[in-house]
This record gives C-alpha cells, sequence and structure tokens, in this order.
C-alpha cells in the first residue's frame, strides 16, 4: 500500500523561507522604535513630576541624554495641567525604507498617566 507523502517540497520550502527572513529582517528594524518609544514613555512620565514647562522640558532632556532618545526633544512636548497634575503629550513619526520605493511609517503618540 502506498502512503502519500507529506512536508513542503522543495520550492514550497524556498518560498516560506524567503518570507520568514523578510519578516525576520523588518522586525529587526521595528523592534528598535519600539525599545526608544517605551524611553520615550518613561522619560515623559519623569518630566511630569516637574513644576514649570521650562523644568518639565530640562528633566525630558536630561532623560533623553540618559536612553540616547533621538526622536523628541523637550521642544517636541505638550505639557498641560489636569487639576493638580501636570500632563505631558507627545506624538512623532519614524519612517523606515524597506526597499526601493517602499517604506513603512510608524506614528507613535502617548501622555504621562
Amino acid at each position: 500500500m502506498k502512503t502519500r507523502e507529506r512536508g513542503l517540497g522543495l520550492v514550497s520550502l524556498i518560498l516560506v523561507s524567503a518570507m520568514v527572513v523578510a519578516l525576520g529582517a523588518v522586525l529587526v528594524r521595528i523592534v528598535p522604535t519600539v525599545i526608544e518609544y517605551q524611553s520615550i514613555q518613561r522619560a515623559a512620565q519623569r518630566a511630569s513630576q516637574g513644576g514649570t514647562v521650562a523644568e518639565v522640558r530640562s528633566l525630558f532632556d536630561k532623560a533623553a541624554a540618559i536612553d540616547d532618545i533621538s526622536s523628541i526633544d523637550g521642544r517636541d512636548l505638550e505639557i498641560s495641567k489636569q487639576n493638580d497634575r501636570v500632563i505631558v503629550e507627545f506624538a512623532y513619526e519614524r519612517e523606515i525604507h524597506l526597499a526601493g520605493p517602499a517604506w513603512l511609517v510608524m506614528r507613535y503618540s502617548g501622555r504621562s498617566k
């Protein structure tokens, strides 16, 4: 009795491998932007402890220097006050060149708690 073979053929294996490599290449470029976003979120939270606008921007810039944040700086922050708390908001875009005319645009925004 003949049994049917199962699994991937050579062409299928090459195609699946190419897709995995392409996805991995994109992820390698996305992960640093996500890590930087998390650093910006922590820096904004720390900066919200300041009392004045200048102090908040200064605290953010100091945290940005420590965490190597290059996407935004203290001038890009929107600082407001709700009740007795300082709220720090930010928004920015990161563009990642994929290949040829293809770009991946990531929009990040957040605020302190």
